[in-house]
């Protein structure tokens, strides 16, 4: 059960946002300008987020990986949501942490990015990630009915059900607003 879960030994060991994106080496670029074309489109969600300031009992730990593209497209997201927010936000290598990798593996893999989501104790209140939902659940479909990695068509429809993940987030930045609603509902429930 999620509910276990603790991060508590990996609090304060992270690198600050801003230190991910300076030392990023690979799709630096394609990360800004996902950061740069973010903007709210409910002023409720803005001033929900800015209301966290009000709170000091939530700690927000991001697994990620620059090579990814999910991270590339969402985390800009996730960045610009919380950066009035007041919650304090680490961001952990995947490669550097992969004991706390695998205790938020996506059916069974390792997937990026994990948004998780702690009291001060380094409890887990919840996770979101590695996608919108409405996007995932194409991965989800995929995952369900090939099982076989081995498979000889399983990388022919991998790119198929990649494709179909594209699509599914769109050209534009509409897909921003479904995770900043997909955050503000799950920090919400707790």
């Amino acid at each position: 059960m999620i509910m276990s879960k603790s991060v508590a030994e990996k609090l304060n060991k992270g690198i600050s946002p801003q230190q991910f994106i300076d030392g990023m080496e690979k799709n630096k670029e394609a990360f800004q300008d996902w950061y740069n074309q973010f903007a709210w489109t409910d002023e409720s969600d803005r001033e929900y987020f800015e209301s966290l300031n009000n709170r000091d009992d939530l700690r927000v730990l991001i697994l990620m990986a620059e090579w990814c593209g999910d991270v590339i497209r969402n985390i800009p997201v996730v960045f610009r949501a919380l950066e009035n927010s007041g919650v304090p936000t680490e961001v952990l290598i995947m490669e550097e942490h992969l004991d706390t990798m695998e205790q938020f593996l996506t059916m069974g893999g390792r997937a990026v990015p994990i948004v998780i989501i702690a009291d001060t104790g380094g409890h887990v209140l919840g996770q979101w990630g590695p996608r919108p939902k409405h996007v995932q659940e194409a991965m989800t479909a995929f995952k369900l009915e090939n099982p076989d990695r081995e498979a000889a068509d399983y990388q022919e429809k991998l790119g198929l059900v990649r494709q179909e993940m594209g699509r599914r987030y769109g050209e534009g930045t509409g897909y921003q607003s479904v995770i900043v609603k997909e955050l503000r509902d799950l920090l919400e429930s707790f």
